[in-house]
């Protein structure tokens, strides 16, 4: 199964059509902006060191 045929499309995706492509742009940048954030989270949280203590692995 293709993704295309996963991912609702069209007006009926669950928000209303946009009424200008520039909200269009103005929604895309904002999405960007927000996984961006995400994404910059994301790298500090796996750069950390594992934090010590009882539980780890052991070798």
């Amino acid at each position: 199964m293709s993704e295309a045929s996963a991912v609702p499309q069209g007006p009926s995706a669950g928000s209303p059509a946009p009424a200008a492509p520039q909200n269009l742009l103005a929604q895309m940048e904002e999405m960007i902006a927000a996984l961006n954030a995400d994404l910059v989270q994301l790298d500090a949280d796996l750069q950390a060191p594992p934090p010590h203590g009882g539980g780890g692995q052991a070798l």
